[in-house]
């Protein structure tokens, strides 16, 4: 009986995810982050409907500290996800995939969600 010698698989703890991938992934979970936080929407519009008593307890759950972050994270969500798009829009019209052009494009998506954010609550 002969033993094979394969190559194994790199353990996660050597293994680097590329920066590009992090960004996928990252993406594809503020689409579902999104999604939640559609439903958070509707639950306010919902309470504003529904008549004074109901909207002020939306009111009460969203205005604590709690309910702020999560529309904090909900802001950065969609932030991140816009600007993220928009790099995909250029990568659908052939721009932008070179490894330096994405991981700058990358970094400067990461930079811009974070400014959008900070400057919406700043302004809000």
């Amino acid at each position: 009986m002969t033993t094979r010698t394969r190559p194994l698989s790199p353990h996660v703890q050597i293994y680097k995810m590329p920066f590009t991938a992090i960004l996928s992934i990252s993406h594809r979970i503020t689409g579902v982050a999104l999604a939640v936080g559609t439903i958070v929407l509707g639950y306010w519009l919902a309470s504003a409907a529904y008549g004074p008593v109901a909207y002020g307890h939306a009111q009460a759950v969203l205005g604590s500290f709690l309910g702020k972050l999560v529309l904090f994270g909900w802001t950065a969500a969609l932030f991140y996800h816009l600007c993220n798009g928009i790099r995909h829009l250029f990568w659908d019209v052939g721009r932008g995939f070179e490894p330096a052009a994405a991981d700058k494009s990358g970094r400067i998506v990461v930079g811009a969600a974070a400014v959008l954010t900070v400057l919406t609550w700043i302004i809000a």
